[in-house]
């Protein structure tokens, strides 16, 4: 096999890449055998001088291999296809006397650890404290139409995690080989074959609820139980270790190793671990707001006169803004497009946003968070105190928006002004179960309207429209990340004062996504494989 990198081809070209690789390499079209897409990533940034294209590296089945590879050695572009090599997963020996791993909390990081132990022999025990995605969604769909909350089934709580009711982004930063094998798994269940080669992955919230249903099903082929319904409301530790879990308040289950990937709204459960003595420490986090804009403007925003392009996928954002005036980073997440803003609360009284699309991505609508960063000292550095510091914002946002989960909604004109009264938007607000118009400036922190308001001006002179008077504004957007870390050893993941508890994912303050918590958990399973060898 032969790779081509960087194989520009214009967006709207029609040819197969067989054709294109024929040309590429000088040798007929029929000598060419099969191409596989390795990577996939739209190049838009000259669209003024060059035409937008997509950029490919593909490995081509080709007669004559060697003859090509001799002929074009001085083509850094062309060279042999190194093939990956699988993951070793070392085998589960049971130790005289030990229980088998338990996993807490079935979200990404918490379904590959338990697929990982599954598939090496160790039979796990998966407690999850919400429900399964089945009925998860319905108690969803219910709160969205009626504002009624289920505290225990949630956006945040049950099957998938709070990545089931997202865009399901997979992106990463880590270059770590062993992404493929969870991409690999997530094909294997059911998510579409491109992820395997986009630059921008993305699943979309309606396909990845059977894929996760399809994950926990293999785990249990594989020797895995996965019970719902089951919160872990204490632990039990004897001479630094962990030794059981105490489940919905009363039974007891012995536990020498638990995989604790609780998420990052687990609030409770933070506040049990500190209280058992668990060592932890506060880090920042963002909050925020959702903006909206009718999806053919960040189309136009990217394309340029392309825009609209049925070989186009809707566009995406990324922007950052360094307030040096309040000393805060401000910049937009978890870019949703074609996609809605939806309520994403965990607990009563109290009220969150999050962004979601389904995998077309076709609502018209795009939407993202607009995030001010926030320091361990501006709420008293205590371990807890950026969760009081988040119950606090997400009251306000309850009250404002009418104690009833409608959000409070703002058009970035009267944010600006700090007035209110404007509802004439741009694009209809699509959060659900409703909007009520408020002034954000009086539930968001002083420290962060102001650094917000900054940096939506300098957006709107960069790129006019994005800040323009009738865009809305919709209120509160707090769980971003983790606000406090359990800490653990760097080398063999384990809880620095809990011997076999291993920290995992964004609840545990370690990854910050899909794939980074999947990536997680994944390697603190090997981690604990290893260990017992």
């Amino acid at each position: 096999m032969i790779r081509i990198k960087n194989l520009f081809v214009p967006y709207e070209e029609v040819r197969s890449l067989e054709t294109l690789a024929a040309e590429r390499l000088g040798v007929s079209p029929c000598a060419v055998h099969g191409v596989i897409v390795v990577h996939k990533a739209l190049d838009a940034r000259c669209r003024n001088d060059t035409p937008i294209r997509w950029n490919y590296t593909i490995d081509v089945e080709v007669k004559g291999s060697r003859g090509i590879l001799m002929r074009m050695r001085r083509d850094g572009n062309v060279q042999r296809a190194e093939q990956p090599q699988p993951l070793a997963v070392p085998p589960y020996t049971p130790q005289r006397g030990c229980e088998r791993p338990i996993v807490v909390g079935f979200g990404p990081a918490g379904i590959f650890a338990a697929w990982l132990l599954a598939r090496a022999g160790a039979a796990p025990l998966v407690l999850e404290r919400g429900r399964d995605v089945d009925h998860r969604m319905r108690d969803v769909a219910r709160f969205w139409q009626t504002g009624q909350l289920d505290p225990t089934s949630n956006v945040q709580f049950g099957e998938g995690g709070a990545g089931t009711f997202s865009d399901g982004k997979l992106t990463a930063r880590s270059r770590d080989p062993r992404m493929t094998e969870i991409i690999e798994a997530f094909i294997a269940a059911g998510a579409p074959e491109e992820i395997r080669y986009l630059q921008k992955p993305h699943i979309g919230t309606d396909v990845l609820r059977t894929v996760v249903k399809h994950l926990r099903e293999s785990i249990i082929a594989m020797g895995g139980e996965v019970r719902f319904g089951a919160q872990v409301t204490d632990i039990a530790l004897n001479a630094g270790r962990i030794t059981a879990l105490i489940v919905n308040g009363d039974a007891v289950i012995p536990a020498g190793t638990v995989f604790l990937g609780i998420g990052h709204s687990a609030r409770d459960t933070y506040a049990m671990l500190h209280q058992t003595g668990i060592r932890m420490e506060a880090k920042p986090f963002a909050i925020g707001v959702r903006i909206e804009h009718p999806q053919e403007f960040i189309d136009r925003m990217q394309y340029g006169a392309a825009a609209g392009s049925p070989y186009l996928p809707a566009a995406d954002y990324a922007l950052t803004y360094r307030d040096e005036e309040g000393g805060r980073g401000v910049y937009s997440f978890c870019m949703c497009p074609g996609g809605m803003v939806v309520a994403a609360a965990s607990e009563a009284g109290r009220l969150v946003t999050n962004g979601m699309s389904n995998y077309c991505r076709g609502s018209g609508t795009a939407n993202s968070a607009l995030l001010v960063q926030v320091n361990p000292v501006d709420f008293g550095g205590g371990v807890l105190g950026g969760i009081r510091f988040q119950r606090e914002l997400e009251a306000r946002a309850f009250r404002t928006g009418g104690s009833d989960y409608r959000a409070p909604v703002q058009a970035v004109g009267d944010f600006l002004a700090g007035r209110t009264g404007l509802m004439n938007f741009c694009v209809t607000p699509t959060y659900m179960p409703g909007v009520r118009d408020a002034a954000l400036g009086m539930v968001l922190p002083d420290m962060c309207a102001a650094s917000l308001a900054r940096a939506l001006q300098h957006w709107e002179q960069r790129v006019p429209g994005f800040g323009a008077a009738d865009v809305p504004l919709t209120g509160v957007e707090a769980r971003s990340s983790a606000p406090c870390r359990i800490l653990r050893d760097a080398v063999t993941m384990q809880a620095v004062n809990a011997a076999g508890l291993y920290p995992i994912g964004e609840g545990a303050g370690y990854a910050g996504g899909i794939m980074s918590a999947a990536l997680d958990g994944l390697k603190a399973a090997l981690a604990f494989l290893e260990r017992i060898q």
